[in-house]
């Protein structure tokens, strides 16, 4: 199955670049320029991965994710970011994006990225077909009041659903696969994201703040929990202590 992009960039030479990258990894690429056109676009064909320039004219890209994420959260939405916008690449990541590159940026690094989301999508998609296959009741990950549901894409906190994005369920998976073992920012770069590039830690750290906000509602300690100059590790008491 060959995959989908959008591509949402007011700059007609880099959305241009984009697209030359992009076919070589056999994808479908559409290009539009400003937020209207998006939603018009989104509204009348699917796609998998969004290319969302941060700065557009008349609606601009952190609001253009927001809704995007909230209409489609299993579409991968990747900001397209200056290096010296950092306030907005983690507003941008606090809103529901997957992810974010920084202009400019190497083609190797850019397709890394994307192959990282065509991951996502296709662990995602094996999952569900699957579940449809599979006759028998699919395998659960339970630790106390954390359910993880694989092949439906499910998560469940003390008897409520959790919304989560397609990084924050890999993100989520990993760690109840590991349970109280800690992991330094760039193990989980590498090991969930599938890179390990320097300078973009905050990437994890606010997927971790994000999970922690959808998991900790209720909690009374860190589901995640952070281990001061190593990392992060999933906190199977507090999990046991919150199924009580």
């Amino acid at each position: 199955m060959q995959h989908s992009v959008l591509i949402v960039e007011d700059d007609h030479d880099i959305a241009g670049l984009l697209q030359v990258h992009l076919n070589e990894l056999n994808l479908h690429v559409d290009h539009v320029t400003t937020g209207e056109a998006a939603l018009a676009q989104l509204a009348k064909q699917d796609y998998q991965i969004i290319l969302l320039d941060i700065m557009l004219p008349t609606v601009d890209g952190l609001t253009l994710c927001r809704e995007i994420k909230t209409k489609m959260p299993e579409v991968s939405v990747v900001l397209l970011t200056s290096k010296s916008s950092e306030m907005d690449r983690i507003i941008g990541l606090e809103m529901g994006a997957d992810d974010y590159i920084c202009k400019p940026f190497s083609y190797r690094e850019f397709q890394a990225r994307i192959k990282t989301q065509i991951r996502h999508i296709r662990l995602l998609q094996q999952s569900q077909a699957q579940s449809m296959q599979n006759s028998e009741q699919p395998q659960v990950l339970n630790f106390g009041a954390l359910h993880i549901d694989p092949f439906s894409h499910e998560v469940r906190f003390q008897g409520e659903d959790l919304p989560l994005t397609a990084t924050e369920f890999d993100l989520m998976v990993f760690f109840a696969k590991h349970p109280n073992q800690v992991f330094s920012r760039s193990q989980l770069l590498e090991s969930v994201w599938g890179y390990d590039h320097s300078g973009y830690e905050h990437t994890v750290n606010s997927h971790i703040n994000r999970l922690r906000g959808k998991l900790e509602k209720h909690a009374k300690q860190h589901v995640i929990e952070t281990v001061w100059g190593v990392g992060y590790k999933l906190n199977a008491k507090s999990l046991a202590v919150a199924a009580l």
